[in-house]
């Protein structure tokens, strides 16, 4: 049986009896192989917001480097919110008085 051309500059081709469209003779495994590591890459950035485990690319023993990553992220960023939320109290009873 025949294809029938879509795009030939492509080459995809329709097969009429199974209506799929494929390649003509192309292989797409180098593109398989690409999406492959893309979906590594992907569930390993989805991974890292449980904070366990470790990076595909991280030396061996640093399974909790995420967590202690997020807690000093988290210290500083409350010191920095009390702060300022105490600079406005202060502010407030001292020229405005609440």
């Amino acid at each position: 049986m025949g294809y029938v051309l879509v795009l030939p500059e492509f080459g995809l081709v329709a097969d009429p009896i199974a209506g799929i469209v494929t390649t003509a003779g192309v292989s797409y495994q180098p593109v398989i192989d690409q999406v492959a590591e893309l979906e590594t890459i992907a569930e390993d950035l989805v991974g890292m917001l449980s904070g366990e485990g470790n990076f595909l690319n991280s030396f061996p023993g640093r399974e909790k480097t995420l967590m202690k990553a997020g807690m000093v992220t988290s210290l500083w960023y409350g010191l920095a919110v009390g702060l300022f939320v105490a600079f406005v109290l202060t502010f407030a009873l001292y020229f405005g008085g609440i």
